[in-house]
Formats: structure tokens, sequence, C-alpha cells
């Protein structure tokens, strides 16, 4: 799950504790986390729009997909006004802080692990992409962390 460093990131997350994730408008990431994220489940956070782009932590679902509430507010910047209540078209999760990472996984080092057909790479435009067990193992792994 990635975010601008400036907008949100992953020192945000470890002194907040917890939050909404709020403003996906993509509806592949959308599904995704309104249909597979279940709680517990673990996801990496992952800055983007810096040099190097990198996974810095690692964060846990805490609460089942719900409408995000800011399509709602005219005043948001993520309000849509084809969007009800009675039939929201975006949802989103609440995460939880788990772990910074003394060491950011870049691109590069997840290619040289031979990860390079994630997901990441083939459709890195997405906010929400989908890791496998092995990927994220060696994602651990390449940060030095604790699963």
């Amino acid at each position: 799950m990635k975010s601008e460093p400036y907008a949100y990131s992953i020192d945000d997350l470890k002194r907040d504790g917890q939050i909404r994730w709020s403003g996906v408008r993509n509806y592949e990431a959308r599904n995704f986390m309104r249909d597979k994220m279940n709680v517990g489940d673990r996801a990496f956070f992952y800055h983007s729009n810096v040099k190097p782009p990198c996974i810095v932590g690692e964060m846990e679902v805490c609460t089942e997909s719900y409408p995000d509430p800011l399509q709602f507010n005219p005043d948001s910047k993520y309000f849509d006004e084809k969007s009800s209540e009675s039939d929201p078209r975006w949802h989103l999760v609440d995460v939880k802080f788990i772990q910074k990472f003394d060491t950011p996984v870049t691109r590069d080092m997840l290619k040289e692990a031979g990860l390079s057909d994630m997901h990441l790479f083939r459709r890195n435009r997405l906010s929400i992409t989908e890791v496998t067990e092995s990927e994220y193992q060696k994602i651990l792994e390449l940060a030095g962390a604790e699963s």
C-alpha cells in the first residue's frame, strides 16, 4: 500500500498508531481492499514519489472494509458526486502500525532478489498491489525485519 511520504509517511502511522486508508480512487485497488483484505492481514507501507521509492515498514489490517466517508463530503478532494450512502463506490480498511524497517527495501533490491515478477513492477501505478507469501517473506528478509 503506497503513500507519498509528504502526504502521509510511515512515521505518521507510527505516531498515529492506526488510521483509515482513505482516498483510494482506483477500482482495482478498491476491489482488492474491499474483497480480499481481512482483519489480521499484513501489508507493506511503500513510499512512492521519492528517490528511491521503497518499502519502509509493515502494517496490519484491523477492520473489515467499509465505505470511505470522504466520498460523501463535498469539501473533500475525494468527494464523489456519483456515490451515495445507499450505494457507495469507494471502500477502505483501517490499518495499524507494526514496524518501521531499519533497512528500506528499494525496487532495485527487489529485482536483485529475484522479485521482478511482483505486481508492483507490472502495475506500479496502483496504490495497492498484491504480494504473495513467498514475496512477503523475502521482503522481510531484505529489510532485516521480524515476521
